[in-house]
């Protein structure tokens, strides 16, 4: 079976050493997550493998036929339409089509030999297999789960966002569905409906994958495997991250156990040592010395900080009110981004805030802190609330100092105390030390975020505050949020971070604003049940329809046509099965495109204008007529005409 093997990698620059003798194995089929803390070398691991560094030592094998796809955190992109950067994806399957349309032309003159028919044949064949008929259609199931539109393929890419290009890279790599994918942060700059679409797109892809991730919820949902790159090796888990986590702590565990029992034993032998060092028993304490300088000592890995709330000073209460927003509204020039949006946070609520992209999560978090005025209605703060804001950009941090020299002038701690708390978010040691203006994106927000603890605020204001951190830094915040015993109100699309802090959930979706209250698991349970039953209600008919065709038990008025209906021609059982497979491809991808089309139907900003959504009716129509012709040709394959 084909596979990815990587054995003996070993990485530094200068003195330092990234990781060393990192072996592992990714069979096609499965989806190994590579996971550590930021500076581990989890991108410069992934650069080794794909070639793009040069390893110390190792050997890294693919089979010479295996191709290949990488997504990388910084995008790069072309100048023309985003319809043209998807196409050049498929730049040689379109020059095969545009090779195969000048031989039928030419056969089609009437003066073909045999071995134009021939060659005529092979470029078919080679066309077909490369599926070059449905080079449109999965330009489209990949660019609108990702969230694009018509609209934007016809744009152009010049002056997409970043994060949009992060999601043009991903879609290009996915495309093709190569043999292998390599995907650093795939994640990054999406939002939770994109996610859990790669989500399911990963789940059935049949290449392998190695993918690098803090997102702990995609990870359990998406790897067969984790790869845990720590202390400079990599061990490997063989299951999701939950179960990585179950095994590593229970590794733990028994590696203290035994650490405290090899340290039992030298403090034994020490004594001895130093009670029978001279006398009658000197011999026998030179034998004890000579094994304990031989034993191999168990060397415990650095313990990762716990956050540990009650160091500090905790907030004044404040109403049972926290703040209401009634009947409000929030516009910029013309465009409505929210209207009529009510909500109420009491005191000691974790609230999420969940919602596409667009949707005015952010633009709600500056009504309720003052940023910005309502275009209508109003925002009230109870009494004595005192509002912690964390932005995205971090504005309160000075550049110029160090993070210990940041707490001590902020807050008038003592040194020692500065220290604990900088070390309850991973500032430990020197670590403390280091200038702001010098730290990475991650290393600012734990900072931020800490000083936001130590206002004494009581009511906090988070704007995705787990951007930009590793998985240990997410756990130090989910700790202080978790054991925070004022409110808080939260935007994030971590789910898992979610999950674990938030106990009422609150959806933007279409400029509206629908409580849930429960935590992420919950919101998700009740929207799952709430979309079944209206799919229930709108497609019984057309679900049962097909389920009549799938059992070769046409509609009345369908029997004489599925009478003349062409069988398949006789073929061998292999190659049924592969049309047959092809065929089942087909329909997933139609009625994928079929889902986007009914979100889209839903946007409200479409249903604003009349002729864009006669258009998407149409297109909703004439899908639905191609799924059922797809699975009337289903069905004469399943059930071939004598």
């Amino acid at each position: 079976m084909s596979e990815l093997f990587v054995g003996g990698l070993a990485k530094s620059f200068g003195v330092t050493e990234l990781f060393r003798d990192v072996s592992f194995r990714v069979a096609k089929g499965e989806r190994a997550g590579l996971v550590g803390a930021n500076g581990a070398g989890k991108t410069t691991l992934m650069r080794c493998i794909l070639g793009e560094e040069e390893p110390d030592v190792g050997t890294v094998k693919l089979d010479a036929g295996d191709s290949v796809g990488y997504v990388e955190q910084q995008a790069s992109l072309g100048t023309g339409t985003l319809h043209e950067e998807f196409r050049a994806a498929f730049s040689d399957i379109l020059r095969l089509g545009e090779k195969k349309k000048a031989l039928e032309h030419e056969i089609g003159r009437g003066d073909a030999d045999e071995s134009l028919l021939e060659e005529y044949g092979r470029v078919a064949e080679r066309f077909e297999r490369l599926e070059g008929y449905d080079v449109e259609s999965r330009i489209r199931r990949v660019a609108f789960g990702l969230g694009f539109t018509d609209a934007d393929l016809a744009g152009g890419v010049a002056h997409l966002s970043g994060g949009q290009k992060t999601r043009v890279c991903l879609a290009k790599a996915l495309l093709r569905e190569p043999d292998f994918l390599f995907l650093d942060e795939p994640t990054n700059h999406l939002d939770i409906r994109m996610i859990e679409w790669l989500e399911e797109f990963l789940r059935a892809y049949r290449g392998g994958v190695l993918l690098i991730s803090h997102d702990r919820f995609f990870l359990d949902r998406v790897a067969t495997k984790i790869i845990g790159l720590e202390h400079g090796t990599a061990t490997v888990y063989a299951g999701n991250y939950g179960y990585y986590q179950k095994v590593r702590d229970q590794r733990r565990a028994a590696l203290e156990a035994a650490y405290e029992k090899q340290q039992e034993k030298i403090r034994e032998t020490e004594e001895y040592i130093r009670r029978y060092r001279a006398g009658i028993k000197a011999k026998q304490a030179r034998g004890r010395q000579s094994q304990l300088d031989r034993m191999e000592r168990i060397v415990l890995p650095s313990e990762k900080a716990r956050f540990n709330y009650f160091a500090f000073h905790p907030p004044s209460e404040c109403a049972e009110r926290v703040v209401e927003v009634e009947d409000a509204s929030a516009a910029f020039g013309g465009h409505e981004v929210f209207s009529h949006v009510s909500m109420l946070v009491r005191r000691g609520d974790g609230v999420a805030i969940v919602g596409a992209n667009g949707e005015g999560k952010t633009t709600l978090l500056r009504l309720i802190v003052g940023e910005l005025e309502p275009a209508a209605g109003r925002v009230k703060l109870g009494s004595r609330v005192k509002i912690g804001y964390f932005s995205q950009q971090h504005e309160g941090l000075h550049a110029e100092r160090t993070a210990l020299e940041e707490i001590l002038y902020e807050f008038g701690m003592d040194e020692e105390s500065a220290r604990g708390a900088l070390g309850a978010f991973l500032f430990r040691g020197d670590e403390a030390e280091r200038v702001i203006g010098e730290m990475s994106g991650g290393e600012q927000s734990r900072l931020a975020f800490l000083k936001l603890m130590l206002t004494g605020a009581n009511f906090l204001v988070l704007d995705e505050p787990t951007n930009h951190l590793d998985i240990p830094a997410k756990e130090a915040v989910e700790d202080a949020l978790m054991a925070f015993p004022g409110t808080f109100v939260v935007v994030s699309h971590d789910r898992y971070f979610l999950n674990k802090v938030a106990n009422v959930t609150l959806e933007m979706e279409g400029g509206r604003l629908t409580r849930y209250d429960g935590g992420y698991d919950y919101y998700r349970e009740k929207k799952e049940a709430l979309s079944a039953q209206e799919e229930t209600a709108s497609g019984e008919t057309r679900k049962s329809e097909r389920t009549q065709a799938i059992k070769g038990k046409p509609r009345p008025e369908e029997k004489a046509e599925k009478e003349k209906r062409v069988a398949a021609p006789n073929v061998s059982d292999e190659k049924r099965d592969e049309l047959l497979r092809r065929a089942e491809a087909e329909i997933a991808m139609a009625e994928a495109e079929l889902k986007m089309l009914e979100h889209e139907m839903n946007d409200p900003a479409l249903q604003q204008n009349p002729e864009e959504s006669r258009r998407i009716a149409e297109e909703y129509a004439a899908k639905e007529a191609e799924i059922e012709r797809r699975y009337e040709k289903w069905s004469a394959l399943i059930e071939p005409s004598p």
